[in-house]
């Protein structure tokens, strides 16, 4: 049983069970939303992920290129304990991450801290070996892929499970009652998707409720100030079907960090790195970006913030975001990312950033914007 008591101070205090466990904490409005859950002693703030219970923070980390591949364990479990001290209680993976050294690192990491604190996701499509059936969304992947990942995890439970892409091969219906099962075996908690579209998405939650299965409650798409596909359509139709949207490479694998320059790659960068740098955004370095660096760091100076700041509050700005999945190969890169925390973007400096950044999504019949938030009116 949990009851709340509220305080003098305006914080309330969780009771949770037996009242051994006494948490403060404190609610805040959300300007881009609903009221935002806030832990006052380490400055996070939590939010539903979509229409679940499920309260994660505002700034999560993903282990994709990092934990398990490009460096050591030792270092892997500092940027872990320095996010899980500061807040950070959504832990984002998948299986095949360095086909499951990510989820292993992960694992062993989740047995020096309190397994109920954290939120453990982890995603199912991608090839696990160089055979071809240990890949996709069929009923017997999943359920391999699960247990599986279980192991790998230390963990008796996911709390989300991700279907990493869409698979074409496999009947939806079929995929869609495969994660209600594991839901029903106790296995996961709730499932979502990854780079799913707007009519995938759609779909999925009309099978899931005309059989009483458990619906998807997020989805996992890439969105940054320079891919700005999402708002298309698939952010409004998260936003109608409750589903949560977390998403990954929100600084756009560290360009909008503002650390690289016209002529200077960091040693320490990503870019930099032989194992990591093979999906990094190089096409987008060009004159036409480094103009836009040189005005959205201007701005960012003027809230006292830096870039990568400024670019995560943006995103934060979006109602139906639930989470920015960061990325950090040390601690200090922890701390860097949560200092977008501080800023409450005002419709007048939203209005700016959207002159300087002018790439919100085209009406292909029109050729106005379309962009999340920006009204659409006549033909």
């Amino acid at each position: 049983m949990i009851k709340l008591k509220g305080n003098s101070n305006g914080t309330f205090l969780f009771l949770v069970g037996n009242f051994s466990k006494i948490r403060q904490a404190g609610f805040s409005q959300n300007p881009y939303g609903n009221p935002i859950f806030e832990n006052k002693n380490i400055n996070m703030k939590y939010r539903n992920l979509g229409n679940s219970g499920l309260m994660v923070s505002e700034i999560s980390l993903g282990t994709w290129l990092t934990t398990g591949l490009g460096i050591e364990k030792q270092t892997a479990f500092e940027v872990l304990k320095k996010a899980v001290d500061s807040g950070i209680n959504f832990l984002d993976t998948a299986d095949m991450y360095n086909r499951g050294e990510s989820e292993k690192v992960l694992g062993e990491f989740i047995q020096t801290i309190r397994r109920e604190e954290v939120i453990l996701a982890t995603k199912v499509f991608g090839p696990m070996s160089d055979h071809w059936m240990t890949q996709g969304l069929s009923m017997r992947h999943i359920r391999n892929a699960c247990e599986a990942s279980l192991k790998r995890l230390q963990t008796d439970y996911i709390d989300l499970y991700q279907c990493h892409r869409y698979d074409i091969d496999t009947p939806l219906e079929e995929t869609c009652y495969a994660m209600h099962n594991l839901v029903e075996r106790g296995l996961i908690l709730h499932w979502g998707v990854s780079q799913w579209t707007a009519v995938q998405i759609t779909n999925a939650m009309r099978i899931c409720e005309k059989n009483g299965w458990r619906k998807p409650i997020s989805n996992q798409p890439v969105y940054n100030m320079l891919n700005r596909g999402l708002e298309t359509d698939v952010m409004d139709v998260c936003e109608k079907e409750g589903l949560g949207l977390v998403v990954y490479s929100p600084l756009a694998q560290g360009l909008l960090t503002g650390k690289y320059r016209r002529n200077h790659t960091p040693e320490d960068s990503r870019l930099a790195s032989t194992v990591m740098n093979a999906w990094f955004p190089t096409k987008r370095m060009t004159e036409e970006y480094w103009d836009l660096q040189d005005k959205l760091e201007a701005l960012a100076h003027e809230l006292n913030a830096t870039l990568g700041e400024l670019a995560l509050a943006w995103i934060l700005t979006k109602k139906p975001i639930s989470s920015c999945i960061t990325g950090a190969s040390r601690p200090s890169q922890v701390d860097s990312n949560l200092g977008c925390l501080k800023l409450e973007l005002s419709a007048d400096i939203m209005e700016r950033i959207e002159g300087i950044l002018n790439n919100a999504p085209v009406d292909q019949y029109t050729g106005a914007r379309i962009g999340y938030g920006i009204i659409k009116r006549g033909y």
